[in-house]
């Protein structure tokens, strides 16, 4: 693993009394979407573990779950490395994400009170600070939060979920995009789109506006990141 990746984790306190797999199993997909692994780095399970001070069985049991996220490729013969980033699972991610999250956005119509109006105008607020004053990481956060709070409104939390994993190939063209000027500003927009959409209790133009949204991120990503990008299967 990389050097700086592994002085993270020196740093960190796991709760021994929670699962060690889940846990490490975060720890190693966030290094990996904000770009500390980067694509075709080596993950050496063992290292892990005694960084960590665990045993070498809840690390092989995240490096599974992450392999079958796509995340890490593991290889019989030569070992274990962080996947490539490729346009099909961009593209796949994009369609399972703009299905649910339309469909999200559709029901949230109905549903929102004032209290989600304002905890919604609260993020995107919190969102325009960190995009001020460049924390991008920040930025990213609050974006997710944005969407996360919508499918919270139906109490869809295994729809977040599962939206939360299929996007980890666009999460990491993000972060390794980072900065583009008036990306966030695009950004920013578009959930006030999406958040009047809400307020006016319109389904179907709040399936346009998450739809456009959706869409740009997808069109940025490619576009931003293109070069480093596994060329799609024919």
């Amino acid at each position: 693993m990389a050097e700086a990746a592994l002085l993270q984790l020196q740093l960190v306190n796991l709760d021994r009394k929670s699962p060690l797999r889940d846990q490490i199993y975060q720890l190693v997909r966030t290094l990996i979407i904000i770009g500390q692994l980067r694509p075709g780095q080596s993950v050496n399970e063992i290292e892990i573990a005694e960084q960590l001070g665990v045993s070498r069985t809840p690390v092989r049991e995240a490096v599974k779950r992450l392999s079958d996220e796509g995340l890490i490729n593991v290889y019989a013969q030569t070992g274990t490395f962080v996947a490539g980033i490729s346009r099909d699972a961009l593209e796949e991610a994009y369609v399972i994400r703009n299905a649910l999250e339309v469909e999200s956005v559709r029901r949230a119509a109905a549903k929102i009170r004032k209290e989600h109006l304002e905890e919604l105008e609260d993020i995107i607020g919190q969102h325009q600070t960190a995009i001020g004053r460049k924390r991008y990481t920040d930025a990213i956060r609050l974006d997710d939060q944005f969407h996360r709070t919508i499918a919270e409104i139906n109490n869809l939390s295994m729809l977040w979920r599962a939206v939360d994993i299929s996007k980890a190939q666009m999460d990491r063209g993000r972060y390794l995009a980072l900065p583009r000027p008036g990306s966030g500003e695009t950004t920013i927009a578009q959930h006030q789109a999406i958040l009047a959409a809400l307020a006016a209790r319109d389904g179907d133009r709040a399936m346009e506006a998450m739809r456009v949204h959706l869409d740009t991120s997808l069109r940025n990503t490619l576009s931003l990141i293109g070069d480093i990008l596994e060329p799609a299967e024919r």
